[in-house]
């Protein structure tokens, strides 16, 4: 979450007449996070997230997002869903952005989570990717491994001002990931960010699943992969304790299952994972406007990550 656009307390008011959830109280911008513009919302009934989407959120997909929601809370899952104005509408204009006014849940994102939130978490994914198998939409994953060279050649040698020697060093773990990187895997619908800070949770208990914008499908063993990336190393990329990366392993196994094909495949995909974040990374950290009120998020935290993977194989290791 973040904040590229600011909105005016007039036009907010406005905004919120056309619901059922009372008038304006406060609201105060989100400053985490990289792709779209966010306010937490207080009126006189309650609270919710505002988000206006920006950089790479097609407002052509927002209908598959809210459908991928919608479908998701019918089936128990803790989700937020958009939330529709007095005509039903639950895509709006805000600021010359398209925007969304979306449930409000309750819990915390963990900084250094411990196995049980892990196995929680990862848990909780295996029953998403369940109840996914009957969701009929689809979207292509547009920051998928293909996606990756061109990425990267955009960056260029930029990527040498962010650390000497970037480049050549992503641009041969790419050719590595290309050559290995698995096709015949199940595929699905997947979060594919569900970072600690995209999940809620109370002591060890998950109470939200959130920021669904990189959904998209792709390898469904992809989506643990990420997840591992994110959950089993503390932010600055260094390895937490192997217990942590396992227990995503078991939550997920026990939710949903793993076949021995993915589980042998988990290290490639979580190396593709390290490049995929670190070049996202690195281009919103070459290219964020300087008064943009958000925080940028350190590339190399992914090249630590990567090594770690390169060297222990990863899941041998937890």
């Amino acid at each position: 979450m973040a904040v590229y656009t600011q909105v005016s307390a007039e036009a907010l008011t406005a905004f919120l007449a056309r619901y059922d959830h009372g008038a304006l109280a406060s609201a105060k911008g989100i400053a985490e996070g990289v792709e779209n513009s966010n306010y937490l919302v207080d009126t006189t009934t309650g609270r919710f997230i505002l988000t206006l989407y920006e950089k790479r959120v097609s407002a052509d997909d927002l209908p598959f997002f809210f459908a991928m929601l919608d479908h998701l809370a019918g089936d128990r899952n803790l989700v937020p869903r958009g939330l529709p104005d007095r005509e039903g509408r639950v895509i709006q204009e805000l600021e010359g952005r398209p925007a969304c006014l979306i449930e409000f849940l309750s819990g915390v994102s963990v900084t250094r989570p411990t196995a049980a939130q892990a196995r929680a978490a990862a848990a909780a994914m295996g029953v998403m990717h369940r109840s996914l198998a009957s969701f009929d939409g689809g979207r292509p994953n547009t920051l998928g491994v293909d996606d990756w060279r061109p990425l990267l050649e955009r960056c260029g040698r930029s990527l040498d001002t962010i650390q000497v020697g970037l480049y050549a060093r992503v641009d041969a773990a790419l050719a590595s990931v290309e050559r290995d990187w698995p096709r015949d895997l199940p595929v699905s619908v997947i979060h594919a960010d569900l970072f600690p800070d995209n999940v809620l949770m109370l002591d060890d208990r998950v109470t939200g699943l959130i920021d669904f914008y990189f959904a998209c499908t792709d390898v469904r063993a992809y989506d643990l992969a990420v997840m591992h990336s994110a959950w089993a190393f503390d932010p600055a990329g260094e390895p937490l304790d192997p217990a942590v990366g396992r227990a995503l392993v078991e939550g997920y196994d026990g939710a949903f299952g793993l076949s021995a094909a993915e589980r042998a495949a988990l290290s490639v995909l979580a190396r593709g994972a390290c490049l995929r974040f670190l070049l996202t990374r690195a281009w919103d950290w070459l290219n964020t406007p300087a008064d943009a009120l958000v925080t940028r998020k350190d590339p190399l935290a992914y090249a630590r990550r990567l090594d770690w993977y390169e060297r222990d194989n990863g899941f041998d290791a937890g």
